[in-house]
Order: structure tokens, then sequence, then C-alpha cells
């Protein structure tokens, strides 16, 4: 793999710092501002609002800038978010400093994701925005349970800070081996790029997105609390069980992309959807036992985002076939379909959580992702129906990209 896939890497590995650390310290945050654990879950919803505003918007504005200035500029926006976050007086500015650097992580995996399957051999592609996204495993892996761990000993405002670093090493690293001559996609107007909200099927793959990750949400943002009030976890314990989840995650993300180079993306997604809503209904019962809530939670990292490889794969054969102007634009779309699950995810389960208890999120959530398997099925007869079969459809994405 080329120098400029692992630059994309670093960059995703601070990024996913950043949106996951929150997850572990909502109980901290909420008791240090004096709100309510839903009210902490919200910074999870506002921080993917950005990235949904962030991902189709200022992709589309952007088409002219060269790569690498961007990725650059991006990163340095990042880093300013997390300064902000560290300096917060309180709730409103935190609110703010997380939609401002959701807006920067839009735009870099949009463009990240096109990037990426230019600077490999075709049939690589799966893989190359899977090593990719091995920044966002890392970080789940190392990332969040140090930042975790941080914000607990030493104030979740250190967290931040630590995080606007990682944020000067990205942008370091992205000035040295990111090549001048990345070439983007050939830039279309505003108006020509969001005419792919009118495309039925890269609407269904938006549908798939948001439910499958809105299901896995509803549950996730919560599970600080579930370990802590439920299984009985102490605070300080938070931060290994999230080891646990982000090393399941890592190997899980890695095997995802290989599944879709090899089955095909929606064969691999069926699979993937149909695991993480078992492994959501599983939770509902194990969660009062703490080694069965471990086991549950290492195979719910080994799916969790074993999908992003067949979803983002999928969503550039349909934007080349239905939108070919507007491939980058496509797939910032996807990435905003990725958080609005996310934000509704998160915001529905603070529903969930305030009128129904923690522990009615793990079910609710499952029976999102059988949507979102639902969906997946549908996409893949309609495929069949347009004579395209379910392993040809990433040779085609990948020839014509």
């Amino acid at each position: 793999m080329p120098f400029a896939l692992w630059a994309l890497t670093l960059s995703a590995f601070a990024i996913g710092t950043t949106e996951f650390v929150i997850v572990g310290l909502i109980p901290t945050i909420a008791a240090s501002l004096g709100v309510s654990v839903p009210s902490a879950g919200l910074l999870v919803s506002l921080y993917a609002l950005g990235v949904a505003v962030g991902a189709p918007v200022l992709t589309a504005l952007t088409g002219r800038v060269p790569r690498k200035q961007l990725l650059i500029g991006l990163m340095m926006l990042f880093t300013l978010g997390n300064l902000v976050a560290w300096m917060a007086p309180g709730y409103a500015a935190l609110m703010a400093a997380r939609v401002l650097t959701g807006l920067a992580h839009g735009v870099f995996f949009s463009i990240g994701s096109t990037i990426a399957t230019s600077l490999v051999p075709k049939e690589k592609a799966a893989s190359a925005i899977a090593l990719m996204f091995t920044g966002l495993t890392v970080a789940l892996v190392t990332g969040v349970p140090l930042g975790t761990y941080i914000g607990q000993h030493f104030g979740w405002q250190a967290t931040f800070l630590a995080v606007s670093l990682l944020g000067v090493v990205a942008i370091v690293g992205s000035w040295v081996l990111v090549p001048g001559n990345i070439a983007g996609s050939k830039p279309a107007s505003l108006l020509t790029q969001l005419a792919v909200l009118r495309k039925p099927r890269l609407l269904l793959v938006y549908a798939m997105t948001t439910l499958g990750y809105g299901g896995s949400f509803i549950a996730f943002t919560y599970l600080a609390p579930i370990l802590q009030e439920v299984s009985g976890f102490a605070a300080s314990s938070v931060s290994l069980v999230m080891l646990v989840y982000g090393v399941s995650v890592a190997a899980g993300n890695i095997w995802g992309g290989k599944l879709a180079d090899r089955k095909g993306p929606l064969p691999a997604l069926q699979i993937v959807f149909a695991l993480l809503a078992l492994v959501l209904l599983v939770l509902s019962f194990t969660a009062p036992n703490k080694w069965l809530v471990l086991a549950t939670v290492l195979a719910w990292g080994a799916v969790a985002f074993g999908n992003v490889p067949g979803l983002q794969v999928y969503v550039v054969q349909r934007a080349e076939r239905d939108a070919p102007q507007a491939v980058d634009v496509a797939s910032g779309l996807n990435i905003a379909a990725f958080n609005v699950g996310i934000a509704l995810g998160a915001w529905g389960g603070g529903l969930v959580v305030a009128h129904f208890g923690l522990m009615a999120t793990a079910p609710i959530g499952a029976l999102i992702v059988v949507g979102a398997f639902g969906l997946t099925t549908l996409a893949g007869w309609l495929d069949r129906r347009d004579g395209l079969p379910a392993k040809a459809a990433v040779k085609t994405a990948i020839t014509t990209h």
C-alpha cells in the first residue's frame, strides 16, 4: 500500500479518537456539567450532525481545491475544534465545538474514500478503503480507551487537549506523506452534484447506511452507563472494556473489507447486518453478567464496523452508474448517511433511556438493524433484476472508478 494511504490512516486515527472517545466519557461529562445522561448523549448527535452537513455540502464546495491542500486544511479545522472543546466553559460551548470538529470529519472521509481507491490496483479498492478506516479502528483500540482514562483521571477537557495534539501530528503526516499531484474527480456545479439526491438507487444505499448505524448507536452511545449501572463495572474499568471493543473492531474492519472483496458488497452486508442484529439482541440478556457482557462486546466490535468497506464500495459503484459526474458527493452523502444514523441513533437512544430505561436500547437497536438487512436484500434483488451479479458489482465499481 502506498505511503499516502498511511497518511490518510493517521488522520483517520485522530478523527476517530475525537469522534468515539465521547462515548466513554458520557457519565463523566454529565456529572461535570450537571446535565442528564441523555443530554450528554446529544454531544454524539451534534458531532454526527456536523459530519452530515459537512460531508455533502463542503465536499461539493471544495471540489476544485487540490487534494493535499484540502486534507491539510481539514486537519487544521479539526485541531481548532478540539482546542475549542478543551477551553469550553460549559455545555453550549462544548456542543458548538463538537459541531465544528464534525464539519472537518465529513469532508475528510468523503474525499478520503475516493482518494484511497485511486491509489491502488483496481482489485484492491475495498481493502484500500478498509485500510484507511483502520485508522478509526486503531483509535478505538488505543485512542478511545486512553482518552477515556485521561478524561476520568484528569478531567474531560484534558482529553480534548490530547486529541488536539493528535491533530498536529496528522497535519505533519499529511504534509510529508501525501503527494501533491493526487487527482480529484472532475468538479461539477453544486446543483448537478446535489442531483444525486434524486437517484432512487443511491437513496436506497443511504437508507441502508442510516438504519445500520442508527440501530447500533441506539445502544452504543449508552454503553458506558450500561456497563456501570447494569453490568456493575467501576467507572475506571470502562476504558478497559472499550479496549476490548476496539481490538475486536480492528479485526472486524479488515474482515469486512476482505468479505466485500470476496463475495461482493451486498452479500457481505447481509452477513454483517444479520450478525449485528443478533449481537444487539443477545446484549439484552448478557448485560447483567460481567463476563458475558464482555464476550458480547467483543462480538459486537467484530461486526460493528465491518459494513463500512462494503457500503462505501457499493455507493461508489452505484454513483458511477447513476451519477458519474458527482462521485465525490455521492461518497460524501454516504458519509452523511453514516452520521445521520449516528445522530438519530444517539438521539433516539436518549429518548429510549428516558422513557424505557437503558436496557431497552439493545432490542430496539436490533430491530432497526433488521430494517437495514431488509433494505440490503431489496438492493440485491434490484441488482439481479438489472442483470448485475453480486460479485460483478464490486468489479464494475472498481473498473469504472
